[in-house]
């Protein structure tokens, strides 16, 4: 079986759902996180802290540079992923559906490279 990324993206200048709304939107995402594991398609999944909790490292030719932020300053960044193991595209597809409900938002979904044999 092939193993696919499903992303989230967020806009993080919209404010966060609050109150029944959040309390909702993670009961649904626990659902599905829930029915992923039940159906054995779950390898892993989490859920991120904003864009400028991170830090970027680039390592060059002998100098190593650190800088606090995101990478790339876009309006949308990536909120959290699932991988998941799935006989086919359209299968992970269905996956992305109900997470995209869940999460109310895009859901991108990417192949993982084949395995060397």
């Amino acid at each position: 079986m092939k193993q696919y990324m499903l992303s989230v993206h967020h806009d993080y200048d919209v404010p966060m759902p609050a109150g029944d709304d959040l309390q909702t939107a993670s009961e649904q995402v626990d659902r599905v996180n829930k029915e992923m594991v039940r159906t054995g398609v779950w390898v892993f999944g989490g859920g991120l802290l904003s864009p400028d909790t991170a830090t970027v490292v680039l390592a060059g030719t002998g100098d190593t540079t650190m800088t606090d932020g995101p990478y790339t300053e876009t309006k949308e960044q990536l909120g959290g992923f699932w991988v998941i193991r799935c006989t086919d595209l359209d299968a992970a597809l269905r996956w992305a559906e109900q997470c995209s409900q869940a999460c109310r938002g895009p859901v991108e979904v990417r192949p993982f490279e084949d395995e060397p044999a």
